[in-house]
């Protein structure tokens, strides 16, 4: 169940606020009754009419991409940048992604207009983990393993413990492949992480959003969720 207002503005009719003073003003009936009080939940069968006209409920769309590398996790860039929701012109929904990714880094990425959900997903509180595959400049150490999984201090502020292991070192190139898992989201957090202890990211690749995998998606595919996977989201922030 969802405040009336809610549904009201995620259904296009007003902003939240305006549509608390549609409300007030009497022009919404729910089920054939006037409402007129502002913390009145709605089901999803209630018929809700704004001055007469059945109100049209959004439809809740959940997408998995595999971002490819060039484009901005944005909805609109003012720099003219390709975006991520360039690439969904098949949705009738206007959907948002969920988190970003940088400009060059690759891999999972969820889109939605459920926003209560993606609010959820992206609090820390709710430790959803995230992992990355980065191929960083240098053969990286166990001691700098060990401080990405204890927390680094950047920006002022101490990183939550991390999982973090080396798949592979080129001797020829000289570069590491690192794997890390976080569940926080700060900002150019996984870069600044490496850089901290003596690694620059010279390739990043989100290959897992919890347990969305993008494994069978090449870069720019996407696919909608399955209603599994979605309640799978749900349960994973207590919902």
């Amino acid at each position: 169940m969802d405040r009336l207002q809610k549904v009201m503005a995620h259904a296009g009719v007003a902003s939240r606020r305006k549509s608390e003073d549609i409300i007030k003003q009497g022009r919404v009936t729910v089920n054939g009754q006037v409402v007129t009080d502002m913390g009145v939940q709605v089901k999803k069968d209630d018929l809700v009419k704004v001055d007469g006209i059945p109100l049209e409920r959004e439809v809740l769309v959940y997408v998995l991409m595999n971002k490819p590398k060039g484009t901005v996790s944005t909805v609109d860039d003012p720099k003219g940048r390709p975006t991520v929701v360039d690439l969904l012109q098949d949705l009738d929904q206007r959907i948002y992604p969920v988190g970003r990714l940088d400009y060059d880094t690759t891999g999972a990425l969820l889109l939605t207009n459920d926003g209560d959900l993606a609010n959820k997903l992206m609090h820390p509180r709710y430790e959803f983990e995230k992992t990355y595959r980065a191929k960083v400049k240098g053969l990286i150490s166990q001691s700098s393993l060990a401080q990405l999984e204890q927390g680094l201090v950047i920006d002022g502020e101490k990183t939550a413990p991390a999982k973090a292991k080396l798949i592979e070192y080129d001797q020829a190139s000289d570069k590491s492949m690192v794997e890390l898992r976080i569940h926080e989201g700060k900002n150019h957090q996984v870069k600044k992480m490496l850089d901290r202890v003596g690694h620059p990211v010279v390739k990043l690749t989100r290959l897992a959003y919890g347990f969305l995998r993008v494994d069978d998606l090449d870069g720019g595919q996407w696919r909608e969720l399955k209603n599994a996977e979605v309640r799978k989201l749900y349960q994973a922030v207590g919902k």
